[in-house]
């Protein structure tokens, strides 16, 4: 099953057929058995037309995912994030701190995103004006109730300054925390059965219609299980209304490219679907 977050409400996706649900967001999916709870609303809500589907799910009304929940992520989960880290850190001796965190008992976990700050399909994700090195990082992302149960998964877009990060990792949040710095969608994805290994994901960046990266791997290249990252996430931290946890960049572009204002990054994920999303530059923040 697929819900949608649209301008015009909530929309569930089951076999084919679209219903609108009635209520609010966060009331929706912040429960345990979410998929026997939308399973019911399948029974009881108004089934929507073809024409009233287009309508409901036009690029323009789709919005991100999320509700009051905050974004948090994991770093360092797969062998090439961590090669990557080691790469843009030589110069100033931080290497062995992206090395030893892929080996230590202890993941990275690190605050992400308000919901304001979030993006979602088809809208703009921005590159700091303030780094020379800029990628998206593509991750599936959780969702976990306020019991700590994850109950769904969507596509998430963690937009990176290679540069800031790179010159020291003090800076992290800095390279990782700003204004539209985070994308989510098109929908948050509710199975019958955890997403496996055998899950693809893939990412490609467009520049003037033309493909100047595309790659691919699958979620079995990732060292941490999920419940694993979500406990030490809940250890210490309360979510009233769940959260969202992207779990970890599997996919990384050569360090010779960097992102350009009007690049156009798609990124999907067996089962979910496709976040698309254009870099822009903050218009309200003028480097001095």
């Amino acid at each position: 099953m697929k819900l949608y977050s649209t301008i015009n409400g909530i929309l569930l996706e089951h076999d084919y057929s679209m219903f609108l649900i009635d209520g609010a967001w966060d009331d929706t999916v912040n429960r345990d058995d979410l998929e026997g709870y939308l399973l019911s609303k399948t029974k009881t809500s108004k089934q929507i037309t073809l024409n009233e589907q287009v309508k409901y799910l036009e690029d323009k009304s789709i919005l991100p995912p999320i509700g009051q929940q905050e974004v948090w992520a994991a770093g360092v989960t797969y062998l090439k994030s961590r090669d990557a880290r080691m790469e843009e850190s030589q110069s100033t001796g931080a290497a062995s701190l992206y090395d030893r965190v892929y080996d230590a008992e202890r993941p990275e976990l690190f605050f992400k995103a308000i919901a304001s700050r979030v993006s979602g399909h088809n809208q703009d994700v921005f590159i700091r004006k303030d780094s020379a090195w800029n990628v998206p990082e593509p991750e599936l992302t959780l969702f976990i109730n306020s019991n700590g149960n994850i109950q769904g998964y969507t596509i998430g877009n963690d937009m990176s300054s290679r540069s800031i990060e790179g010159e020291n990792a003090l800076y992290l949040p800095q390279a990782k925390i700003y204004e539209k710095s985070a994308a989510l969608g098109p929908c948050l994805f509710v199975g019958s059965s955890p997403i496996g290994g055998e899950v693809v994901i893939k990412m490609i960046i467009k520049r003037d219609d033309a493909k100047v990266y595309e790659d691919s791997t699958t979620v079995s290249r990732i060292k941490r299980s999920f419940t694993e990252l979500t406990g030490y996430l809940f250890r210490e931290c309360d979510f009233p209304h769940g959260c969202f946890l992207m779990t970890g960049t599997c996919l990384v572009p050569s360090p010779d490219f960097t992102l350009q204002e009007g690049d156009i990054v798609e990124i999907s994920i067996d089962a979910i679907g496709t976040l698309i999303n254009t870099i822009g530059i903050n218009p309200k923040h003028k480097l001095k």
